[in-house]
């Protein structure tokens, strides 16, 4: 097994694939370094004499300079490296696209058909509220729900997807709550919905039902609280109405290029950019040859790396969304008197991650080489198979609802620190380090470090799909097993 990687040949650093102690010897490229001081596994060695100004090469990129001199042998890091960023660019469309690589294959996944088209992954019963105020009614009447029916088959559960919004919300923060909301109540995951309201938010369910549009009236129902008399006993009768109207829901075999997953990094480490991330690319490949659909997003954490998406736009037009996107973020950032630059966080610095375009560069992997088709602004549907990018932050909850809001079955989400937490749809966790993948097995789905262990992409690749088979056909994740189902959107204005 390989103590350390250098990712690129043209990089100037290798990356620690164990803790080294000083004075320790390695060889790379045939080339013997000693070590000057300890390394821990994920951190960056010098391979070459970096002068002071110079550029700290890794995956072939520039992630930074260096503060002052550093030798072979060193440690590569906070104390001697810089971030090379600064605020809007100007870009100009060179495209690149690479050739595909992966072949169509005949493979179906077993889901549900819903009565608009759309395909679902999972079978459960939801209750939206449009203001935080009533998410405790809500457990109520599915407490109580679930005492009356005892069997919820065919449901596989009944949630409240709770928030603290709806109410003393002004522009983009009132739309955002609504939009959102409206994409859950819409989501191909949910068998039924019911929209729970107070009576005296501005999130009024009459505003609530025009944003919603066309839906199922037999599986979507809404409820004004302050309405009736008894709201438990009310809201009840709704969910058997809903109940009724899916006892006959089954699953049928559907064929993999109906499936939409988003891609999401937390809790990075050193080895993101090497095992867990480049394994969500080739599946994102895969998936998009098969005529599925994957999303990126965390725009900040694009940033030092965009002009690798820009280059894959699939024509000028979409190079002109992701333009807008990137330079839309950093204006947010600085509108607001903060450093585009302020990442990665202190997590992702103890695992080994030094600047934004360090973290950049290895939270992109996730994406593959496909061209990139559309770019959706925050609460857009997806319309485009295939390699989509989102506007939302890098915060972990609020990028994966987004995903999720989107119309994603499943999120991808890689972390080499480890998680527990998931958003309404099933959130897989990859490990980034097998350490990781044996202490946490409660919050861990898959282990991707075995791709610096010998095992080869293809297996790894090949177990994965399987993997990603079973968990669209019905087989539950960590995040599902522990009923850890969470929301939060996107906030950005003044609350009343």
């Amino acid at each position: 097994m390989k103590e350390v990687i250098r990712i690129h040949q043209e990089d100037n650093v290798a990356v620690a694939l164990r803790d080294f102690l000083a004075q320790e010897n390695l060889m790379v490229n045939g080339k013997e370094i000693s070590l000057k001081e300890e390394v821990k596994r994920g951190h960056k060695i010098a391979l070459t004499p970096i002068s002071a100004g110079g550029n700290i090469i890794k995956y072939g990129f520039p992630i930074g300079h260096a503060t002052h001199s550093i030798s072979p042998g060193e440690w590569v890091h906070t104390h001697n490296t810089k971030t090379n960023l600064n605020n809007i660019n100007e870009y100009e469309f060179h495209q690149k696209l690479a050739a595909p690589k992966e072949k169509k294959q005949s493979l179906m996944f077993k889901g549900y058909r819903r009565k608009n088209g759309d395909v679902g992954i999972r079978n459960e019963l939801w209750i939206v509220p449009t203001v935080g105020c009533v998410n405790g009614i809500a457990e109520q009447m599915i407490k109580q729900f679930q005492r009356e029916i005892g069997d919820i088959s065919p449901f596989e559960h009944v949630t409240v997807l709770k928030h603290n919004y709806g109410c003393s919300q002004l522009g983009d923060d009132h739309l955002n709550t609504r939009t959102m909301l409206t994409r859950m109540v819409q989501h191909p995951n949910a068998g039924g919905v019911l929209v729970l309201g107070l009576g005296c938010e501005n999130n009024s369910l009459t505003e609530f039902k025009q944003a919603l549009g066309t839906i199922d009236e037999s599986r979507v129902k809404f409820l004004q609280s302050q309405d009736v008399e008894d709201e438990v006993e009310a809201g009840v009768a709704l969910l058997k109405e809903i109940y009724d109207a899916a006892k006959d829901d089954k699953r049928e075999d559907v064929d993999i290029s109906r499936l939409k997953v988003g891609l999401k990094c937390g809790g990075s480490d050193g080895l993101s950019g090497i095992t867990a991330n480049p394994l969500l690319g080739k599946f994102s490949d895969w998936l998009i040859a098969q005529g599925g659909t994957t999303v990126l997003t965390e725009v900040p954490e694009m940033f030092g790396a965009e002009t690798l998406l820009m280059e894959r736009a699939v024509d000028e037009q979409t190079f002109d969304k992701i333009v807008d996107l990137v330079n839309d973020f950093k204006t947010y950032f600085l509108n607001h008197k903060q450093p585009v630059y302020e990442n990665p966080s202190p997590g992702n610095k103890a695992g080994g991650i030094t600047t934004l375009e360090d973290k950049s560069l290895g939270c992109t992997q996730k994406a593959g080489t496909a061209p990139v088709v559309d770019v959706l602004k925050y609460g857009e549907c997806l319309q485009i198979n295939g390699l989509n990018l989102l506007s939302a932050p890098g915060n972990d909850l609020v990028a994966s609802t987004a995903l999720a809001a989107s119309g994603c079955h499943i999120v991808l989400f890689t972390t080499g620190r480890g998680t527990p937490f998931g958003t309404f749809v099933p959130t897989i966790k990859i490990s980034t380090n097998t350490a990781l993948y044996n202490k946490k097995p409660h919050w861990i789905d898959f282990n991707g470090g075995v791709l610096v262990e010998g095992e080869t992409e293809e297996t790894t690749l090949e177990n994965f799909i399987e993997y990603m088979i079973s968990v669209s056909s019905g087989e539950l994740v960590n995040n599902e097993k522990n009923d850890f189902r969470e929301i939060a959107i996107f906030k950005t204005g003044v609350t009343l």
